[in-house]
């Protein structure tokens, strides 16, 4: 599933292609993904000129001159295709500019999404923003937020890290990355972690998605930038799917299961 890095590599992707292009064509191909496509889409979206692109957690924005923002997530396996020379089954939605770009959003198993929504008040008029805690690469993420939040908690910080409301747009991967680069134990109840460990957890998070982010994400099943390049960041993973590997403290990585997820970690080390 594409996470806050392969988010973040898409829209840096789109930006030189959309931003302060008029859309021509907005033609959705199918009548939804995992939810319908709003059915005015076509209708405000043709003909305005796009103002800006953004990112909140794992949303990309897609901000008009028309007051309007289209909100789109990946799912499981959605990418946007640049200039596709032909379209494919599974581009869902096309879009066109002025400036002669094609864009295709290609999603085989349709778990992703098209919303759209007035760009004013957005935080609030869209639910699934309004419980959504600081982004981890915003000054809002500080040791102070996380050492209130996990007050008194006994739920693992690796969990408490994975809530939306803590912080907004981290998966497992990079969690286990930035619990690993922090040398903090991924059971550690989130309660019983030091202001001080934090203060170095925090740097750890920025860390670890700034490197992904500059590697174009973690190519995990069918992710690839706009541009079609597969992200490498999978190739500097210190603990993600390294179980039974040599860590670089001499102790071994190993995996266990909470929450339905896979968490790798070395207990030499993370503590």
């Amino acid at each position: 599933m594409p996470e806050l890095p392969e988010v973040e590599t898409t829209v840096r992707g789109l930006r030189p292609v959309l931003e302060g292009q008029r859309l021509l064509l907005v033609e959705p191909r199918r009548g939804d993904l995992r939810h319908p496509f709003p059915p005015d889409l076509r209708q405000r979206m043709t003909g305005a000129t796009v103002t800006a692109l953004a990112r909140r957690a794992k949303y990309g924005l897609v901000e008009t001159d028309r007051g309007d923002t289209m909100i789109f997530h990946l799912g499981m396996s959605g990418r946007w295709r640049v200039d596709p020379v032909e379209l494919l089954p599974h581009d869902h939605l096309v879009i066109e500019t002025a400036g002669g770009w094609r864009l295709a959003l290609n999603d085989p198993r349709r778990f992703g999404f098209v919303d759209l929504l007035p760009t004013s008040g957005l935080a609030h008029a869209y639910p699934p923003f309004r419980a959504l805690g600081p982004e981890p690469l915003g000054p809002e993420l500080t040791a102070a937020h996380l050492h209130a939040a996990f007050a008194g908690r006994k739920t693992s910080v690796k969990q408490l890290l994975l809530d939306q409301r803590i912080v907004a747009g981290l998966g497992n991967i990079y969690v286990c990355e930035a619990l690993y680069e922090a040398r903090i134990s991924p059971r550690r109840a989130g309660g019983r972690i030091a202001l001080a460990r934090l203060e170095r957890l925090v740097p750890a998070i920025r860390l670890v998605l700034e490197q992904a982010i500059a590697a174009g994400g973690s190519t995990l099943r069918d992710f690839a930038a706009p541009d079609g390049e597969l992200g490498y960041f999978s190739k500097q993973f210190q603990v993600y799917g390294r179980e039974g590997l040599p860590c670089g403290c001499g102790g071994t990585v190993k995996r266990y299961t909470e929450g339905g997820r896979s968490t790798f970690w070395c207990p030499a080390c993370q503590t």
